[in-house]
């Protein structure tokens, strides 16, 4: 029994190792989202929302009944007045407008909506956020990448200053699930969301003891917010004392923890006061990030037609404003062409979408009680799935193929009734997908698999015995297929930028391991990003050097431009980066070419690579290595400069690298031509004519020129070098006949 344990136990390992692995993929954590929690929810079913929140739809019912056009945008705004007069009267906590109020409509609705927001002093109104998405390009990963420029777009400037505040609310639209929102836009300046906003004035009179705390716990930053927030309601400055409050628990991460074990101690409940106290300090100290834990369908979170709310003589029955949050918006039972339909975990295929008013309700009651879906913490997450793992596979190995069947299901059953508890009672979200679909499948076939397989061994020696008496010809064409697929590629033009640091044997010395490998990484950090920028692509990392290429069919003067850009801006990242270190300066060196290489892969046996190949990247390579002869940053040479406008550079001369034949002439890029001094134009000059008169061997006119040269800027490699040259020829002139070229014998 324990030989076959021991056998068994590595499959079960390997099961487990598979979910670890499968974890860290972006398709598996999909999965998990649209699955493994859609499951928990339909396990769990509806809750009771709440009585806290009251939604106000704006719905096709209520513009038939107020004779007003179905779309929401062309409502008279003297409704909405109407409507807030009329919630403020019945004494509602806060009012929130899910509606774009963005241009000003008919004057007088205008002032009198105006005029109610002003009166009734708790009104947020949505903001809008406009984003211009850029794709970012220079590697296959990034490929359908976006960055996301977004700016926020305040309501009607009446409006928004009649607001006890202003803020955005943004969700995804479909096809995408709805299970997040954000508590604040980081992509907006760290804005706080009006769920989060309405929070903050629905608990208004817990600020001075908030305040209390943040004094005792960081004092100096406490002292900058106000003094009492229905001031900074009545001065229209909620949003900046939310933020304020927002950056002192970000600027502190252990803040929060230490305010709510102060709240512990002094023996406040989770619920009344100390617990809404409590869930006030996890939304300014939790993440920016929460997902929704919804109460149900649409119409769960209770909803009151827009046309019931706004007339005292038909008021829903039931429906009591007074002391509740009331969100305005659109809301509907079949919202999927509606544009603020969203596509949730309990959306069904006929069309029940919500509307994102009940998604902003339903997350500001999660904050209310403190009920948010959690993912369990990293660390219990991995252990479940390996755990897991292991015991399904080493299980299913051990056993029968019906035992096994029997044995996954059971085990399967009782994980998920185990975890569906876990999230009904405590919002706690236990991985499904990858446990139920992925490893349980994964261990009992691959125990079954592995079973057949071993039954079988013997048949696989003869077989194996057997290919030795396969035909020349066919195995002469089944070798020729893998030759095709494993050295296949492609001869293309190409740029290639090749760069190292300078003096990184010593740095070596200097660091441990873990600081090395820190440093290095923060280092290649900032030098990628300007070759990622330009749309080069890493195809090579080796120790302190990498290798960028840029590629096309054929000769590309825009191709030439982006690699030569890429080279300049590596240099100043990496200036940029040293600056930042207190006592370790990584000078880096930089060489660019240009012409044709070979990319595919290259290797032999099982190990290949995919790179490129050929004597431009060894030119590259090379060339890279002459700034350490030259003092400089930066080489180019002629091929990848020619007919480029807008650089400047100056020629450094005719050099013939070390194993290569023929002579090269390279360049030093030193940056755009608009940017160039005059005093620097005028040394690019003086060098051209101290390098003229090197190459007529007027060895003291060169020196001269090269001093001159040498005078007008800080550092001087390149004069420095031919310096050294003047000397040495004049001593021992180089053999006839010359042509001004430099010969380097050494990398």
């Amino acid at each position: 029994m324990m030989s076959r344990l021991l056998k068994a136990l590595p499959f079960g390992l390997a099961v487990g190792a598979a979910g670890l692995v499968l974890s860290f993929l972006q398709p598996a954590h999909d999965l998990e989202e649209d699955l493994g929690l859609g499951l928990l929810f339909k396990l769990r079913g509806m809750r009771s929302a709440p009585a806290d929140a009251l939604i106000v739809s704006i719905d096709k019912e209520s513009s038939e009944r107020l004779n007003v056009p179905e779309n929401p945008d062309k409502w008279p705004r003297s409704l909405h007045a109407r409507l807030t007069e009329r919630l403020a009267g019945q004494g509602a906590k806060v009012i929130v407008f899910d509606v774009h109020f963005l241009e000003p409509r008919a004057e007088q609705d205008d002032r009198a909506f105006a005029a109610a927001v002003r009166k009734a002093g708790n009104v947020v109104i949505a903001d809008a956020l406009s984003a211009r998405e850029i794709p970012v390009s220079g590697s296959a990963a990034a490929a359908t990448a976006e960055h996301a420029i977004v700016r926020v777009v305040r309501p009607f400037a009446p409006f928004a200053q009649a607001a006890a505040a202003t803020a955005p609310f943004v969700l995804p639209r479909i096809p995408f699930k709805v299970n997040q929102y954000w508590t604040f836009q980081s992509s907006a300046g760290d804005a706080p969301t009006f769920p989060v906003v309405a929070f903050q004035l629905f608990t208004i009179e817990l600020y001075r003891d908030l305040r209390r705390l943040l004094e005792k716990f960081a004092p100096e930053g406490a002292s900058r917010l106000p003094a009492d927030l229905q001031a900074a309601v009545a001065e229209r400055n909620v949003r900046r004392a939310i933020r304020d409050i927002r950056a002192l628990f970000e600027s502190d991460s252990s803040l929060a923890p230490r305010i709510l074990a102060e709240l512990e101690l002094s023996g406040g409940g989770e619920t009344g006061k100390a617990g809404l106290l409590k869930s006030l300090v996890k939304v300014y100290g939790g993440a920016d990030r929460r997902y929704l834990n919804y109460y149900g369908p649409p119409r769960t979170v209770k909803t009151i037609p827009y046309y019931r709310a706004i007339d005292p003589a038909d008021i829903e029955p039931g429906a009591d404003f007074r002391g509740k949050a009331v969100f305005v918006g659109l809301s509907e039972r079949l919202l999927a062409e509606r544009k603020d339909s969203f596509y949730t975990v309990f959306s069904q295929a006929n069309g029940l979408f919500i509307g994102g008013v009940e998604i902003a309700a339903t997350a500001f009651l999660n904050m209310l009680e403190d009920r948010a879906v959690v993912p369990i913490p990293s660390r219990l997450y991995f252990a479940v799935l390996l755990v897991w793992g292991i015991a399904a596979g080493t299980i299913c190995r051990l056993s029968s193929m019906a035992v096994g069947a029997v044995a996954v299901v059971a085990g399967s059953g009782l994980y998920l009734f185990a975890a569906a508890g876990q999230f009904a009672t405590h919002g706690l979200w236990y991985p499904i997908a990858i446990p139920l679909f992925v490893q349980a499948p994964l261990g009992f076939f691959g125990a079954v698999l592995w079973n057949y397989i071993e039954t079988n061994k013997e048949r696989q020696h003869i077989r194996k015995a057997l290919a030795y008496y396969v035909p020349d010809e066919v195995v002469d064409q089944l070798a020729k297929n893998i030759v095709d697929m494993k050295s296949g590629g492609q001869t293309v033009f190409g740029a290639c930028l090749f760069a190292d640091i300078a003096g990184y044997t010593t740095l070596s010395e200097r660091l441990s391991p873990q600081q090395l490998r820190d440093v290095m990484h923060r280092y290649f950090e900032a030098a990628f990003e300007p070759v990622k920028r330009h749309g080069g692509l890493v195809v090579n990392l080796k120790g302190d050097s990498f290798l960028a290429i840029w590629k096309a069919v054929k000769e590309d003067p825009g191709l030439r431009r982006r690699a030569c850009l890429a080279a300049l801006d590596v240099a100043e990242a990496v200036r940029r980066f040293n600056a930042s270190l207190a006592d370790l300066d990584l000078p880096t060196r930089v060489g660019v070419h240009s012409g044709q290489i070979f990319l595919g892969n290259i290797g032999a046996g099982d190990h290949y690579e995919y790179g490129p190949t050929g004597d431009t990247v060894n030119t590259a390579s090379r060339m890279d290595g002459l700034n350490k002869y030259l003092g400089t940053e930066v080489l180019a040479s002629q091929e990848i400069v020619d007919g480029l406008d807008g650089l400047f550079t100056r020629e450094l001369g005719k050099f013939r690298l070390k194993g290569k034949a023929q002579p090269i002439v390279v360049h030093e890029l030193l940056g755009l031509a608009e940017q160039a001094s005059e005093k620097e134009r005028r040394r690019r000059e003086t060098f051209a004519g101290a390098l003229r008169a090197f190459r007529d061997r007027s060895w003291e006119n060169a020196r001269m020129k090269f001093h001159q040269s040498m005078e007008m800027a800080k550092p001087a490699g390149p004069e420095r070098f031919y310096l050294e040259l003047c000397d040495r020829f004049e001593k021992s002139p180089p053999e006839e006949p010359w042509d001004g070229v430099v010969v380097l014998e050494e990398k």
